[in-house]
């Protein structure tokens, strides 16, 4: 097969520009190694990177270095690599988008149930409330704070995280367990690449789990088909 210069040939006889797939190789590197960063809490050094990524560290020194210039990684005191400031940035940016697509479907929900529903994430040892929608036609319901926080593994939603991050669709009760009173049902959003997260109802009154557990599992699997497309 015949190429023209500057110009990459491939098996299949379509011609792309030898510089484009470079740039695009070196993007993927870069992201595998930040993706590997954020994956070792301890950090890692440019030999473990290099061996973990299979490539030289000549390489792994340049996309630290890129990577370092924007903010996303850090060099630590004893030269391992972290995650770095400008991290905080693009997740600030992502959870209220990811609020404002989980809302829709929290307010089909909150309306069918009758129930305070919730969008809750994993923020490290914590479950954070990141959207909350009110039903509009009962007299009384749970006034549910976005941003509160509680323990992971506590409560429906904590606890149907837990269950997410073992790949089981399956929905979680619990009663009085954060709040006196107060009854919670949730179900895991599965699929999601990045996203620990659960979709749950609260109410003041007893909630049937076999009645509201198929809902909250529509529901987190309907919110999973939007953050997906």
């Amino acid at each position: 097969m015949r190429t023209l210069p500057g110009v990459a040939g491939t098996e299949a006889g379509a011609l792309r520009p030898s510089g484009a797939a470079e740039t695009a190789q070196t993007l993927d590197r870069g992201l595998r190694l930040l993706l590997l960063v954020a994956d070792t809490p301890q950090g890692l050094t440019v030999t473990e990177a290099a061996a973990r990524l299979g490539v030289g560290r000549a390489v792994i020194y340049r996309l630290a270095a890129t990577l370092a210039e924007h903010g996303m990684i850090r060099r630590d005191t004893s030269s391992r690599m972290r995650l770095g400031a400008g991290i905080l940035h693009l997740a600030g940016r992502a959870q209220p988008l990811i609020a404002e697509m989980a809302r829709p479907v929290l307010r089909r929900l909150a309306e069918s149930v009758g129930a305070t529903a919730h969008l809750t994430v994993a923020d490290g040892a914590e479950a954070m409330a990141l959207a909350v929608v009110e039903p509009s036609w009962t007299s009384f319901h749970v006034a549910y704070r976005t941003g509160a926080r509680h323990p992971v593994g506590r409560g429906a939603a904590g606890r149907a995280i837990v269950a997410g991050r073992l790949g089981e669709p399956t929905w979680q009760s619990s009663t009085g367990e954060l709040e006196s009173g107060a009854h919670g049902v949730a179900a895991p959003v599965l699929g999601v690449d990045g996203l620990e997260a659960s979709v749950g109802v609260i109410a003041l009154a007893p909630l049937d789990p076999e009645v509201v557990g198929p809902e909250v599992l529509a529901a987190a699997a309907a919110l999973a088909a939007v953050l997906t497309q």
